[in-house]
């Protein structure tokens, strides 16, 4: 099946996701947090899901009960691989390299004083946490080796 849901039905789902089988007032109630969504709107929104294949719902009690109907993993997997086509022209590498762009400043940061005067620069991959795939760190080595040098110095 390919998953092509809209911005607001990615809302409902990353909700059922995150929360696992939800009424609509439950699911409503996370979303009017960030958004000015009436209840009847969400309500539609999850019954048009529910016939698109996007969301199982269990009538057995008075309130229905609504799951995610396909995987939060697919999903993401679709909706990257229609970004790489649609933005990227289909290249992966490219995307990876717009990623990867947003962060090269933080390979390095400035503390400073109350003043503005320097007092000593960071390598800021000391502190983070993440583990890399040997063919992206290759991937980063010869296309950002400044960036490679201070994740291996950290």
């Amino acid at each position: 099946m390919n998953i092509k849901p809209t911005d607001s039905e990615l809302e409902i789902l990353n909700i059922l996701w995150t929360k696992g089988p939800s009424t609509v007032r439950e699911v409503h109630e996370v979303l009017e947090k960030n958004k000015d969504a009436g209840y009847t709107t969400t309500l539609k929104l999850m019954q048009i899901m529910h016939d698109k294949g996007l969301l199982k719902r269990d009538v057995t009690n008075k309130s229905h009960v609504y799951t995610a109907d396909v995987s939060q993993e697919k999903t993401q997997g679709q909706l990257v691989q229609r970004m790489i086509d649609n933005v990227f022209n289909g290249s992966a590498s490219q995307l990876v390299m717009q990623a990867l762009g947003s962060y090269k400043p933080n390979t390095e940061a400035v503390i400073v004083d109350d003043t503005g005067k320097v007092l000593r620069r960071v390598n800021n991959y000391e502190y983070l946490n993440f583990n890399f795939g040997p063919t992206l760190l290759s991937w980063i080595e010869s296309k950002h080796p400044n960036t490679y040098a201070k994740i291996l110095e950290a």
